[in-house]
């Protein structure tokens, strides 16, 4: 399949067949985000807790460290069964390597890390294009390779070739049953969060693709940078999440310099445009076209330019990732941002998210679909605000972060004030010590109870406020204060959120499934706990939330808890 890329090829000869297996030297197993993942680690790697320091780092300086690493980084598409050793030794020619990692989508890849870009300038020095007889090869110069021929495998090793786990979540009956093998509810939801974060390796696969899409744009733009934003580096993203992109001519020298009286400018020629949609939508078209065209293991390009941001969308299969880039996102860096700071500041924020989302999730409150439904990040905001309307609070309000900024944290986006502080050492820890089982049980009674007809939530201020126009649920946008992220939302899909609700607050009170279950083994627990509230809910178009209130044990609940006492009651034999 990598022909069908117009990828660079590595050509080795004289090396004899190919392996049959895979030898596990010092190899360790890990999840993947979007792929199935083997991470290697070889005797002579160094390791990256050099790099680790004490202290919390901002967002830029995380992904000015990610992007560096991308950019001593390739991507190489191998044989599903490699050696490894010989697949190690060969790369080490061009320079020590720092870290490398398999995983697996539409074929085998390995991520690897130089310890210099000199190596990795070396090794592209040392690659030679595809001839293939009936294509015409363009002459591209990617970082993702393919390399084929490096070893033979003696024909009496009948070891198996590389283990790779799903690529994507898993299954939510599968999550169940994890679940119900914790001891407590506070390991349950830590034990979710740990099973749909996104993980080290798959993080530096998503700064590696950002990086390999800069090498096409920097063809048009020198020293633009193409940067993740959302869900891939705020700190709540899944398993499997979508790979958002901001292509930055921000940092282009001497872009923002005055016009000098005399001496050099720099020449060049535009099409006329009105206005800076325009300029957005002229380059994304171009980078677009090249992507198309040139673009190795980039397919099903959509150039979607009318959009109220303009976008190109694709997917790139190398990695396994659905892509979007934009050109002019600047507040949604600034919100990543701040989630992202929310979620360094108390553990306990990441996991009530990755919880509630997951759950909405399994109830269908949530959708990849674009509709009526909550979105994630509407979600997230009400798990915020809720965690600020806690006494005392978990998490500082926006105007509070916004009165600790500094000059340097200054920020105001298309008149839209975006400024809040970035250095954690200014934000006083908060004395809120509520166990994550509290909190869990506290939102959902929270919803339930709160005045979606009147109240509008607010982030910004931590507090509700009467609502500014007609919609079923207001959602401030935390920048662009105009804005309600949740208009979309139905009544009835707000209902649903609400009976739904009710409804699991009302079963986290119940001593049946607040106590872990009895079963015969590891894999037959009884569903307790938070894993209850992940099962099938008859919780439908729901008319009057009053009424849910009056009647919170839906039969449904009732036919569970029989369920529960007859499967703990001892069998007689």
């Amino acid at each position: 399949m990598a022909s069908s890329f117009a990828v660079c090829r590595l050509h080795m000869t004289g090396r004899g067949s190919l392996v049959k297996c895979l030898k596990k030297v010092d190899t360790l197993l890990t999840r993947n985000i979007g792929t199935n993942a083997v991470v290697a680690q070889g005797e002579a790697l160094q390791k990256d807790k050099s790099d680790e320091k004490d202290g919390l780092q901002s967002l830029y300086a995380v992904q000015a460290k990610r992007q560096e690493q991308a950019e001593r980084s390739v991507l190489i598409s191998c044989l599903s069964k490699t050696n490894e050793k010989k697949f190690v030794k060969y790369l080490s020619k061009y320079g020590d390597i720092q870290k490398y990692f398999f995983y697996e989508s539409y074929g085998m890849y390995a991520v690897v890390e130089y310890a210099n870009q000199e190596s990795v300038s070396s090794l592209l020095e040392d690659t030679a294009f595809p001839s293939i007889s009936h294509e015409s090869m363009v002459p591209f110069k990617s970082r993702l390779l393919s390399l084929r021929n490096i070893g033979s495998a003696d024909s009496t090793n009948k070891q198996s070739g590389q283990l790779c786990q799903p690529q994507t979540t898993v299954p939510i009956n599968t999550l169940i049953q994890r679940l119900s093998s914790e001891e407590s509810i506070d390991q349950q939801v830590t034990s979710l969060t740990e099973a749909y974060q996104l993980t080290e390796e798959n993080t530096r696969l998503r700064f590696l693709v950002c990086s390999l899409l800069k090498d096409i744009a920097t063809a048009y733009f020198p020293e633009c940078t193409i940067k993740p934003f959302g869900s891939s580096v705020n700190g709540f993203g899944k398993l499997g999440c979508d790979l958002d992109m901001f292509l930055d001519l921000d940092g282009i020298s001497g872009r923002k310099a005055k016009m000098p009286n005399a001496g050099l400018s720099m020449e060049y020629q535009m099409k006329r445009e009105n206005t800076e949609r325009d300029v957005t939508q002229s380059i994304l078209s171009v980078i677009g076209e090249c992507v198309d065209r040139f673009g190795p293991g980039c397919v099903g390009v959509q150039k979607i330019l009318k959009a109220r941001c303009p976008l190109v969308r694709f997917s790139h299969q190398p990695s396994g990732f659905q892509c979007d880039l934009t050109a002019n996102n600047r507040v949604a860096m600034k919100s990543t941002e701040l989630l992202y700071l929310y979620g360094e500041l108390d553990p306990r924020v990441r996991c009530l998210v990755f919880t509630v989302r997951c759950w909405a999730r399994a109830h269908a409150i949530t959708s990849s679909i674009p509709g009526a439904w909550i979105t994630n990040f509407s979600l997230t905001v009400m798990v915020l605000f809720f965690l600020q309307k806690r006494s005392p609070p978990i998490i500082p309000t926006l105007d509070h972060l916004r009165n600790l900024a500094g000059p340097e944290d200054k920020s105001v986006i298309e008149g839209n004030d975006c400024t809040f502080v970035s250095d954690f050492s200014k934000i006083q820890p908060l004395s809120n010590t509520e166990t994550l089982e509290k909190l869990l049980c506290e939102f959902f009674e929270f919803y339930a109870t709160f005045s979606f007809s009147k109240m509008s939530i607010n982030v910004r201020k931590g507090k509700e406020q009467n609502k500014p126009e007609v919609a079923p649920l207001h959602i401030q946008n935390p920048f662009e204060t105009s804005l309600n992220v949740s208009k979309n939302v139905s009544a009835t899909q707000l209902e649903r959120f609400v009976a739904l609700c009710q409804e699991s607050s009302w079963l986290l009170q119940q001593s049946e499934t607040r106590t872990p279950g009895v079963g015969t083994g590891r894999n037959t627990a009884t569903p307790w706990g938070l894993a209850t509230l992940l099962l099938p809910s008859q919780v439908a178009g729901v008319k009057s939330r009053k009424k849910r209130r009056r009647e919170p044990a839906s039969e449904r609940i009732k036919s569970l808890l029989e369920s529960l006492k007859n499967d703990n009651q001892p069998k007689k034999s």
